[in-house]
């Protein structure tokens, strides 16, 4: 089951041949303004490892290879049915420094943008924070703190109501599973865990910064434990230039064995976004969907594009958008 949610749609380009070592790229912004726009494209063969893009402007643009073929870079504003053309030369070496910074610590990944914290990725379980914690809650693979631009932070963890939630996360509540029904939503049950498995690859660069984990979710009422489904976690955060942070995630989930797990329709579960703790209470947190829908109870169980949440955090307004990939399942 794939999971993608991003903040902005990358833009397919067709890429032709200006000369023998430069190249031309077009991008059309079809029906919508494009402002801080991720693009992704294929490079041209040759085994180039550094290339240069020029804006249609004549300014330098940042660039960012992956070393597998392929490249990035933020289209600044573009206007809805206009077009802009960017010239691709190979480079003699990397045109442009990290601007998106990765740094390993204490068991979570600190991602930065100019050395402004956007967000942690908890990988390995997390100390608990108070001494109500049992240490059945202790948990890892997710992500918070996640932070705006002016340094506010947006999300909670452990917090006193629900001990349970963690930023942003990823647990299924009801699920039946060789019979059993583990739940990894609410672990005081002790039925269901998630764990974190590993980290396979993490980057920094001037486009954006990222990494790749994999997490399992354990059923504990089987005797022994056994891993019910795999997840790998896929996250870029982009240096877009906007008055936001941008990232995107992917999660996905695979059955771990030949048995299959199931999910019986529930009011929750799946991704979770849990929301500061000053956001508590219905006169503190806002919501707004791509249906125009304010109220959260009309709003909940339906189907949307995207769903902006957002509240006060210390007197400062925050708030997360989530874009709903269309190549989701059941999308939207």
């Amino acid at each position: 089951m794939p999971f993608r949610f991003i903040l902005a749609l990358g833009l397919g380009l067709p890429l032709g041949q200006a000369a023998v070592a430069n190249h031309l790229l077009r991008v059309d912004a079809g029906q919508h303004d494009r402002s801080g726009t991720p693009v992704s494209f294929t490079l041209p063969d040759g085994g180039q490892a550094h290339w240069q893009l020029t804006g249609p402007s004549g300014k330098a643009v940042a660039i960012q290879t992956d070393g597998l073929g392929s490249a990035s870079f933020i289209v600044g504003k573009l206007a809805a049915f206009q077009t802009a053309v960017y010239k691709l030369s190979p480079a003699a070496k990397p045109t442009h420094s990290n601007v998106v910074s990765l740094v390993k610590q204490n068991g979570k990944l600190r991602i930065t943008i100019d050395d402004k914290t956007v967000l942690h990725y908890q990988a390995e379980k997390s100390g608990l924070p108070r001494d109500d914690l049992e240490p059945i809650y202790r948990r890892g693979g997710y992500i918070h703190p996640v932070l705006t631009p002016s340094g506010t932070v947006i999300t909670a963890d452990y917090p006193h109501n629900h001990k349970h939630h963690h930023g942003i996360w990823f647990p299924w509540t009801n699920t039946i599973f060789e019979g059993r029904k583990p739940d990894f939503w609410n672990m005081g049950k002790g039925t269901g865990t998630i764990e974190f498995t590993g980290l396979h690859s993490q980057w920094s660069g001037p486009v954006h910064a990222g990494f790749s984990s994999s997490h399992q979710f354990v059923d504990l009422i089987a005797k022994p434990k056994k891993v019910a489904l795999t997840e790998t976690w896929r996250m870029q955060v982009y240096a877009t230039g906007q008055a936001y942070h941008l990232f995107e995630l992917e999660s996905v989930q695979r059955c771990a064995s030949e048995s299959k797990i199931q999910f019986p329709q529930y009011r929750y579960g799946g991704l979770g976004f849990r929301g500061h703790d000053d956001w508590d209470g219905k006169e503190n947190c806002f919501y707004l969907t791509a249906n125009g829908e304010a109220d959260r109870i009309k709003g909940h169980a339906t189907r949307a594009r995207w769903c902006h949440i957002g509240g006060q955090t210390g007197g400062k307004w925050g708030g997360i958008g989530g874009l709903c990939h269309p190549g989701n399942f059941r999308f939207p």
